[in-house]
């Protein structure tokens, strides 16, 4: 009888465990889960997702019995170019059977992809054609709704609101950096005033503000900030991978621990997407 060399009958070295765990269950603060509506996912770098959407045209009243014209909405797309974030580990044989190393480097790497993936997400540069990936990050995307420099009061920033909500936005956070969101908290109500414009917020479970949530991360550009419509922002966003191997290390009796996590992003409606900035950073 012929042989067939198949997984079962194959040594490890020739079907290495692979482990795929859902992204928002093992680095569920990674924004670009936080900040986008999650569409489907592709694996390589020139598949691409087509997001189709619709610019709806207006409806009108009419009369009983008269004819009603034809809407002709415009049937649009995007196109979500994915990249992949990665990081490999190398550890000596006794290194990783000690214990709590593996747990120890699985919590690194998620914090490390995590990290990647924040930056990719916010300020990636956009790429020079004719290359489409890596996608631009958020700062870096044309026609976002400039809101302005926040000086000493709201003012800017509830405009900016209302500016967006003109344009259909249903605004779902605001993202800042750490400075940013520490200038916010220094507003005054008044001149030689020392009362928080926000309040002591001493023990915010959630940290608001004008009624929309408030997420800081260290990924934003320093002193620049966004109102976001998760609807305006579609991502392709795949499995996290995590991969071992005792062999690709042999001949120094070390271990490959492999990560990898493909992800991408396109602002499908920039007009609903506004930035600003604050703080001595941003002026």
């Amino acid at each position: 009888m012929a042989f067939t060399a198949t997984t079962p009958n194959s040594a490890q070295a020739w079907r290495p465990d692979v482990y795929e765990f859902a992204a928002s269950d093992i680095i569920p603060d990674a924004l670009i889960l936080q900040c986008t509506t999650q569409g489907a996912d592709v694996e390589g770098d020139a598949p691409a997702v087509r997001v189709a959407y619709v610019d709806d045209d207006e409806a009108q009243l009419s009369d009983e019995a008269d004819e009603i014209p034809e809407a002709q909405p415009d049937l649009a797309e995007r196109i979500i170019y994915t990249s992949k974030v990665t990081q490999l580990v190398r550890l000596s044989n006794e290194q990783f059977l000690q214990p709590s190393t593996a747990e120890t480097i699985a919590q690194s790497v998620a914090r490390a992809v995590t990290r990647r993936g924040d930056l990719f997400f916010t300020t990636q540069p956009a790429p020079v054609a004719p290359a489409v990936a890596p996608v631009a990050g958020l700062f870096n995307v044309p026609g976002l709704i400039d809101g302005g420099h926040v000086a000493d009061d709201l003012d800017v920033l509830i405009d900016l609101i209302a500016t967006l909500q003109h344009n259909l936005a249903t605004p779902s956070l605001l993202l800042l950096d750490p400075t940013g969101w520490a200038a916010f908290r220094k507003l005054k109500t008044g001149t030689d005033r020392n009362l928080s414009l926000l309040g002591a917020g001493t023990s915010d479970a959630q940290a608001m503000l004008l009624s929309l949530p408030v997420i800081v991360n260290n990924a934003v550009p320093t002193g620049e900030g966004a109102v976001i419509d998760r609807n305006a922002i579609m991502s392709a966003v795949g499995t996290l991978k995590v991969a071992t191997s005792d062999d690709r290390y042999f001949e120094t009796d070390s271990v490959a621990v492999r990560a990898t996590w493909r992800l991408g992003h396109t602002v499908v409606r920039p007009e609903r997407i506004g930035t600003f900035t604050i703080g001595e950073g941003g002026s």
